[in-house]
């Protein structure tokens, strides 16, 4: 194996409706073409990390300069194994419609508008508090002191034609602009971001965000030394994928999120508790486990989520401290084949059928409480399962251990089963089941007509055996 190829794709372009299957290129001058998808003559087009941001500039590209962009479907395949998976697409779509063929195409399919409303759609999730600050406090003109621009080469017709002063006086970062600052009888000309900052004194300072040749990460960043797996993470998704706690002031730790500016390579750092974690991200709920490692800086995968133009995707969420809000990372294939793992949850465990209610809470994320299960002696025991992200496989605990983990919060509990555990395995009761003679079944939280006419005649003779005993009841 070509372990050059291992965290590459390959773009692959389609014409609609049956158009032949073209490897995705642009040249210098930003044109997208469809070249022939045969490696040996064109290694060229295997230039594709999985990357967000390159696909995001690569659209950006392609809808400014195709005449009809609705003409053209996307895929995304892996570097390795390409030949095959290629073949395999191609069949696919002579019968498309056919289950597995259509399953095929959609797990490789994506969509331009989904990289292209990254930031969009990021925007339109509920707001982060000092997002909320943004959109309700913004900078009053009159304070700005444009001649501060003006020495870099920069005026408010420039910023408002480049879309820019709505940035600016909303506290953000302007996109990348060419800036001319004067040193005596030099002049440097580059790119930055610009920015404003309150002083204390009541004025805005006019900030430049340089380019950078590469992130500083050997370096301290507030007293944060970064690890390896620091690194990897800031590198390849552009986040740190935890919270530090940084030292503005000398003995008082704030926890952050840490991001890369894209840009320019710098580093961002947004304060932890200013951020509010959303209930739902394009009409998915997000359960408390979600939420929780959104909350830690770690990416969450989200399946089902709707778009802009109705059509489903799937793809990583996480907070992005540049951006000050929630970003999605199309990382399409390794995650989506752990979420089809994820999504055939096994029927049964070490030989114990599970119910459909079980794999349904197993795929959601849940732990499910199991019995009726035997070891090598025929022992019975019981115990609790959840699904292994990473591996697709179900993982086992024992009460204790399962305890344990509910009062870490590292386990989501399944509500569906929480009558039945309780009656069955911790001895607890409720009025629905306090004086039933037999466990309720696998999956039951409540009682069926026939229990429900047993129960009640089973109250009666209790009521009449008490009777007879010189009891009140």
């Amino acid at each position: 194996m070509d372990t050059s190829l291992k965290d590459q794709d390959v773009l692959l372009l389609r014409t609609k409706p049956d158009g032949d299957v073209f490897a995705a290129t642009m040249d210098k001058e930003g044109t997208v073409n469809g070249i022939d998808t045969d490696l040996s003559n064109n290694p060229s087009f295997l230039k594709i990390d999985r990357n967000a941001n390159i696909l995001e500039n690569f659209f950006e590209n392609f809808m400014r300069q195709a005449d009809d962009p609705t003409r053209f479907e996307f895929y995304l395949i892996p570097a390795v194994d390409y030949q095959h998976n290629l073949e395999k697409l191609r069949e696919a779509f002579q019968n498309p419609v056919k289950p597995e063929n259509k399953e095929f195409i959609d797990l490789h399919r994506i969509y331009p508008e989904d990289f292209l409303n990254n930031q969009r759609q990021n925007q339109e999730q509920p707001q982060t508090q000092s997002q909320s600050a943004l959109s309700t406090n913004a900078i009053d003109e009159s304070r700005i002191d444009w001649s501060q621009f003006e020495r870099i080469g920069i005026t408010r017709e420039i910023l408002e034609k480049t879309g820019n002063l709505d940035k600016l006086l909303n506290w953000q970062k302007t996109d990348l602009l060419p800036i001319t600052p004067k040193f005596d009888d030099i002049t440097l000309r580059t790119d930055a971001r610009l920015a404003l900052r309150d002083l204390p004194d009541g004025k805005l300072a006019l900030t430049i965000h340089a380019i950078r040749k590469e992130p500083e990460l050997d370096r301290y960043y507030f007293g944060v030394k970064f690890s390896e797996e620091d690194k990897q993470n800031l590198l390849k998704t552009g986040n740190l994928g935890r919270i530090a706690e940084v030292e503005y002031k000398k003995g008082e730790k704030t926890p952050v999120f840490i991001s890369i500016d894209k840009h320019t390579n710098e580093l961002v750092a947004t304060r932890a508790d200013k951020i509010r974690i959303p209930d739902n991200i394009k009409g998915v709920v997000l359960n408390e486990q979600q939420k929780k490692e959104l909350s830690e800086g770690k990416a969450v995968w989200i399946e089902g989520m709707t778009s802009k133009k109705g059509a489903d995707f799937s793809s990583y969420l996480q907070f992005n401290a540049d951006k000050r809000g929630f970003e999605f990372r199309f990382e399409n294939n390794k995650k989506q084949e752990q979420s089809q793992k994820q999504h055939n949850a096994p029927k049964t465990f070490r030989k114990k059928e599970l119910t459909e209610d079980q794999r349904s809470s197993l795929r959601e994320g849940k732990t499910v409480h199991v019995d009726g299960l035997e070891d090598k002696k025929g022992k019975r025991y019981s115990g609790y399962i959840s699904m292994n992200k990473e591996t697709g496989k179900l993982d086992f605990m024992f009460p204790p251990d399962y305890k344990a983990a509910l009062a870490a919060g590292k386990v989501v509990p399944d509500d569906r089963h929480k009558t039945q555990v309780a009656v069955n395995s911790e001895g607890k009761t409720n009025e629905a089941t306090k004086n039933l003679t037999e466990p309720l079944k696998q999956g039951q939280t409540k009682l069926d007509e026939k229990q429900t006419e047993k129960h009640t005649e089973e109250q009666k003779e209790q009521k009449e055996e008490k009777r007879k005993k010189g009891f009140k009841v």
